[in-house]
């Protein structure tokens, strides 16, 4: 028996594996790959220059390789890549990057993006990245590996949210976040301590843990200007220790970031 819904489209040109499934009313275009036991859900778009890996499962009512929504874009053939073991819930809208950009949007391995989020053009989500219901990513925001981003919650463009990191349920963010740390707020955002639940979760030991506390507290309350803090951040991640590679990936995100860090 057929795993695609007679009501189904799919256009000529479409690559998918003959494990695909997809539901009724579902249009699938010309340009699009899907790789084996992915579903898709009913009512369901997934057009443009769109790769989407195995095993993903896409909701009822997704929008999935649309046009960027900027007014720059002149119908040029940009991309969106989606690796493998994604769930992506119903109404969520994933675009095409822009030739602004590197010209691609990418979605990582084993992401639960939920209900009702956006992912804008030239976004990049890591891997293994919670995003919650109606979260909105505006375009260019990059999310590191194993961050959770908090239902309702608005990220401006380029944007940076560091791996580890949590972002609390309704904040506006403007600012990136540093890796493992915890922020919340609208319109003020503040930091709130580091993930040391999800670190645990995730195999850190108890003394990176207790040199990210330290370095958190260098950044964030020890009254130091952001270059007296780096200087001490190397220091730091130069111990000998298992928190020397931890604090290594913050300092290195710091020095990266071209909106400043949430301070």
């Amino acid at each position: 028996m057929s795993r695609i819904h007679p009501t189904a489209i799919i256009e000529a040109g479409a690559q998918l594996d003959e494990s695909v499934e997809v539901g009724p009313y579902s249009v699938i275009g010309a340009h699009v790959t899907i790789g084996a036991r992915s579903t898709v859900g009913s009512h369901s778009v997934i057009e443009g220059h769109t790769m989407i890996g195995e095993d993903n499962h896409i909701g009822h009512y997704a929008s999935v390789g649309d046009r960027p929504q900027d007014m720059k874009y002149q119908d040029e053939p940009t991309k969106l890549v989606i690796g493998n073991r994604n769930t992506i819930r119903e109404f969520t809208t994933i675009h095409t990057g822009t030739v602004q950009d590197a010209g691609v949007t990418t979605i990582g391995d084993n992401n639960w993006i939920m209900a009702y989020v956006h992912i804008g053009h030239d976004c990049h989500v890591s891997s293994n990245v919670i995003l919650s219901s109606n979260a909105q990513m505006a375009g260019h925001v990059t999310i590191g590996d194993y961050a959770t981003i908090g239902d309702m919650s608005g990220v401006h463009q380029f944007v940076r949210i560091g791996t580890h990191a949590v972002i609390g349920a309704s904040t506006a963010l403007g600012q990136d976040v540093p890796p493992y740390v915890i922020a919340a707020g609208n319109r003020i955002v503040e930091p709130h301590g580091i993930n040391v639940e999800g670190l645990r979760r995730h195999g850190f030991s108890a003394d990176a843990i207790s040199v990210l506390h330290t370095a958190y507290r260098v950044l964030y309350k020890n009254g130091l200007s952001l270059e007296e803090a780096k200087v001490q951040l190397k220091e730091l991640g130069s111990g000998g220790g298992d928190g020397d590679a931890p604090v290594q990936t913050l300092l290195a995100f710091i020095e990266a970031s071209r909106r400043g860090i949430l301070r």
